[in-house]
């Protein structure tokens, strides 16, 4: 005999049922519970198929009160709404398991889950990080990280789709642009026309130096200077040229101080700054310099003795068959100098070569500037910007046939800090500025935000 058999039976039984009539008798509350228990307990130990099969012939006995209160009860059953019954913190516990994506769609079921999910500070934090985000962990609104992470994917989106940048040209040389120079929003460039130009590349304006006092000049090289760097806290500015050597200068003054020899090449880029670890030769504070010529990167005592000797040579290979860019980085704790190979991540404590990051399919790259998160590279066609976490390329953008310069002060890269991670606040201004055949400036501009 079927279970449906059996609960006909029993509802006829309890319920008195008359053919084509409806139950006339109410149950005594006793009995009612008693049949229910009894049916509860044969229900129980029934197949889900057999469960199943119950349940409609149930339904198929109900009327509209009793089909109207499954439907009421059964919604309550099948869809709670786990966020608004859990506690807050097993509710962000569960959240971090979800994807971003995910999540944003999960914003739209209620107003609730979008205020639970969006005060997910922790979820939203690791997300931009993810996304090469710098983190600010006195920020305390709680809603504060998914508005920056709606910002980063949007700017990241961006660089994918090599849409973040936009161009811009500055005109008002009548020679050709050799120098470069690039701080806190505003270009300086020198032609020979005989006049410096100071522009702010943010509304264009410029100021001529066609004449003014001068300062100071530095004589002594028998070669054309590449590079040259300074330090006030020091007095002293720092030159390489073309003669091999490096020279060190007093700054107020004018007068060397020291001429370091030992390159056997043209010194293309010296580097000035201070150690923030403990190397075999020098402790957090030091001042290092710095130079390179196009195989060897030379690391001085930066001192007033006379013929000082150099402490350290670094070299991607002995026997030269391998030369380096003529763009040095240095910020302390890592020296990176790119090579037909790659970018030599050499590490200043140990002076040992941590790492080579590969560039493939484009052998001439050079180096523009190096941080904690992103690499911005270019060779002659495209800028180039590197995840250095995944050693993938991100980004790239096409560049015109800019004027090449074996000094390396044709080109320059403009704000640096977003290299360290972006914030939403440190993406704007100056990328890459570069000198043109026709004596204007090219510039490749953040593009603001969409």
């Amino acid at each position: 005999m079927s279970f449906s058999t059996i609960l006909q039976t029993s509802l006829c039984i309890f319920f008195k049922h008359k053919p084509g009539k409806f139950f006339h008798n109410l149950m005594e509350k006793k009995d009612f519970e008693a049949w229910l228990d009894n049916i509860s307990i044969t229900f129980l130990s029934l197949t889900d198929l057999q469960k199943n099969e119950t349940l409609d012939h149930l339904i198929s006995l109900s009327g509209a009160v009793q089909l109207r209160h499954l439907s009421n009860n059964l919604e309550i059953l099948l869809k709670r709404d786990f966020l608004k019954l859990l506690p807050l913190e097993l509710s962000f516990y569960l959240l971090k398991w979800l994807d971003p994506h995910t999540l944003l769609t999960c914003c739209l079921v209620s107003k609730q889950w979008n205020k639970v999910i969006s005060a997910c500070t922790e979820v939203w934090q690791t997300a931009c990080k993810n996304l090469g985000w710098q983190i600010d962990d006195s920020v305390q609104d709680p809603l504060h990280w998914k508005k920056v992470y709606l910002k980063a994917i949007l700017r990241m989106k961006q660089l994918k789709d090599h849409e973040a940048f936009e161009t811009s040209s500055l005109i008002g040389h009548s020679a050709r642009v050799y120098a470069l120079y690039y701080k806190d929003g505003l270009l300086c460039t020198g032609s020979d026309d005989l006049s410096a130009k100071l522009w702010d590349v943010s509304t264009v304006a410029c100021w001529e130096w066609s004449s003014g006092a001068k300062t100071q000049h530095f004589r002594g090289h028998t070669g054309a200077v590449f590079s040259v760097d300074y330090n006030d806290e020091l007095d002293v500015l720092v030159s390489g040229s073309a003669d091999f050597t490096v020279k060190v200068w007093a700054l107020s003054t004018g007068s060397c101080l020291n001429t370091l020899t030992g390159h056997t090449e043209w010194v293309t880029k010296v580097v000035l700054q201070k150690c923030k670890v403990k190397s075999l030769m020098h402790s957090p504070g030091d001042y290092i310099l710095l130079s390179a010529d196009k195989y060897e990167i030379k690391i001085w005592p930066i001192g007033r003795e006379i013929n000082c000797k150099c402490l350290k040579t670094l070299s991607v290979s002995e026997d030269r068959s391998i030369s380096l860019q003529p763009r040095l980085h240095f910020d302390g704790k890592y020296i990176v100098c790119s090579s037909a190979l790659g970018l030599y991540q050499w590490d200043f404590a140990s002076y040992d070569i941590v790492r080579v990051i590969k560039t493939p399919d484009f052998s001439n790259v050079s180096l523009l500037g190096f941080g904690e998160i992103f690499a911005l590279l270019f060779d002659n066609r495209y800028l180039y910007i590197i995840d250095l976490r995944t050693e993938e390329l991100i980004s790239r953008w096409p560049l015109p046939e800019y004027r090449k310069s074996k000094r390396g002060s044709s080109f320059l890269a403009g704000e640096m800090s977003w290299l360290n991670g972006l914030n939403g606040q440190n993406d704007t201004g100056l990328v890459f500025a570069t000198s043109m055949p026709d004596h204007s400036i090219h510039l490749v501009l953040w593009k603001e935000h969409g």
